[in-house]
């Protein structure tokens, strides 16, 4: 049985001295109680984890819509507070172990504990057979760096291995040193491979330059996974995309005959891909199901300027039922993402709480599989009911923090555009200050749902947790991140505690997004990226 929530109290007129832009009844509407309460539901075992295609999903949606309507928030997309996302479910499972054969004899890769592999194509089976292995450094063409790991280089019908991140994470000179650009996503390296026509591409995986361990990998692909349906069935994709373990790694180098060290020169500006003279096979059997996801969006229409919208956005999805981890098969997803979904309800109730309405219109977006890959903000981004030139900006909430007020919140991607210094004025009338993430080599930023806005020109805000707890030690509030993420993200183990969490940050946290937010729904100005985003082509 769940326990009931604890109830904090937190003092609106202590955390919110000299804010004038809203009055104190929207900012006692975001409080612990009901973001507890909120949170509880959410993240309670009757919601299965909210699996887009679920029982979850349905739970969730349904629990989102009626929050959204009782508030008296209009339907966000036409007389519906839904917009459905078409997707299809592909639960692949190699047949066997990846199998590596070269001169010298051959490598045998156990699934899951030496690599994992999947397939976008939607077919019930997928093969390939005798691909030739091609190392490919970080597998990046990024001309405005002049780098480019595929320069003369053939890999149709061949298979590339590459490494995560890219070259700033080892050179501080190269690229934008150690906070990683898309180019460091795993999404980039399966969609340039696709670009370049390979039939498969792996990727090498490494805890420091991925920001997580390889339990998190083998979590995220010992299940079935969504992808947007399109026209062509994803056949533009290669056949094959998937992961190893350093240590299969350098097995596979060391029957190629050449040295681990090979990695460290794939560091380097002048570093050329190399045919490792090997080959593999490996046969995809598929379970497909094509079925239809959901946004859930409620619109507050704006006062003066209705055509306008600042949008507020997290996405209500996990992983649902997966494998079991000590013997508990739901991965909840407390923290990860039923705190930003229950701050987005914090946030409607606070806009409706206002006594005077603002100027632009608010539309609160709860989107479904970002654990997938951003899909249900792709998807509204590519079918959006406020035109990317009428959207102000996007505020995206995820992982919020759940172990106390800090003297600091984080900025993730500071430096992209002017929100920086919305975040910064709405810190300092909290007697805060603004900071960069603590690790940008995590490429942060793109991966989240204001990612896709940005994709169209919108600036995003995505504030994470602060550094540094009040009343301890410096830093502490950094390690409880670190140990989060080391021990319960993306496992069964996210779940909510009312014993061990600590709300007063989260509510803070939520206090400030809604200064931003209400402040710029209130003006009649655009925030600009900054000079030096790759996002400020997009605005223009």
């Amino acid at each position: 049985m769940l326990k009931a929530p604890i109830i904090f109290s937190i003092s609106a007129s202590l955390l919110w001295q000299g804010v004038q832009a809203q009055d104190s009844s929207a900012i006692k509407a975001i409080n612990a109680t009901s973001f507890a309460k909120h949170i509880q539901v959410l993240a309670s075992d009757a919601f299965e984890g909210r699996k887009p295609f679920t029982r979850g999903e349905d739970s969730t949606i349904q629990y989102l819509a009626a929050q959204f309507k009782a508030l008296g928030l209009k339907p966000g997309n036409g007389n519906s507070y839904f917009q459905e996302v078409p997707m299809v479910s592909i639960g692949s499972k190699p047949a066997g172990n990846l199998v590596i054969k070269g001169a010298q004899g051959e490598v045998s890769l156990q699934y899951l504990d030496d690599y994992v592999a999947a397939t976008r194509r939607v077919q019930e089976q997928v093969s390939i057979h005798n691909s030739e292995l091609v190392f490919a450094g970080y597998g990046i063409v990024a001309p405005e760096y002049g780098h480019n790991d595929y320069a003369g280089l053939d890999v149709k019908g061949k298979t590339v291995i590459v490494m995560i991140n890219d070259p700033g994470f080892a050179d501080n000179k190269l690229f934008k040193g150690r906070t990683m650009t898309y180019y460091g996503r795993w999404t980039y390296k399966f969609e340039e491979a696709s670009r370049q026509g390979a039939t498969g591409v792996i990727i090498i995986h490494e805890t420091a330059a991925a920001s997580y361990p390889w339990k998190v990998v083998r979590s995220g692909w010992s299940n079935s996974k969504l992808h947007l349906q399109t026209a062509d069935n994803n056949m533009s994709r290669t056949a094959l995309e998937g992961w190893i373990t350093r240590e299969a790694a350098g097995k596979i180098f060391q029957l190629a005959g050449i040295s681990p060290d090979i990695m460290e020169k794939a560091k380097q500006k002048d570093f050329k891909p190399v045919d490792l003279h090997l080959q593999t096979s490996l046969v995809i059997n598929n379970t497909i199901k094509k079925s239809t996801s959901h946004n859930v969006m409620a619109t507050l229409p704006g006062a003066k300027r209705p055509d306008e919208c600042v949008v507020f956005s997290a996405h209500w999805d996990h992983f649902g039922i997966g494998e079991p981890v000590k013997g508990d098969s739901i991965y909840n997803g407390a923290v990860d993402n039923a705190t930003g979904t229950a701050g987005l309800l914090e946030l409607a109730t606070a806009f409706t709480k206002l006594k005077q309405k603002p100027a632009r219109s608010v539309l609160f977006l709860s989107v479904t599989g970002e654990e997938q890959g951003l899909l249900g903000s792709e998807y509204y981004a590519a079918h959006p009911v406020f035109a990317p030139a009428k959207t102000v900006a996007d505020i995206n909430l995820d992982v919020l923090n759940s172990f106390g007020r800090t003297k600091d919140i984080t900025v993730i991607g500071m430096g992209q555009s002017e929100l920086d210094e919305y975040a910064r004025r709405a810190a300092a009338k909290q007697g805060r200050i603004t900071v960069p993430e603590a690790n940008p080599e995590g490429g942060w930023f793109f991966r989240s749902d204001h990612f896709n806005f940005a994709k169209k020109g919108v600036p995003g805000l995505y504030l994470g947790p602060g550094n540094d707890i009040i009343g301890k030690a410096p830093g502490s509030g950094k390690e409880q991140t670190a140990t989060y993420n080391r021990l319960r993200y993306h496992s069964p183990a996210d779940e909510f505690n009312p014993d061990t969490w600590v709300m007063d940050g989260m509510v803070e946290d939520v206090r400030l997004m809604f200064d931003v937010g209400y402040t710029l729904s209130n003006e009649s100005t655009f925030p600009q990226w900054k000079q030096g985003s790759e996002f400020k082509a997009y605005r223009k």
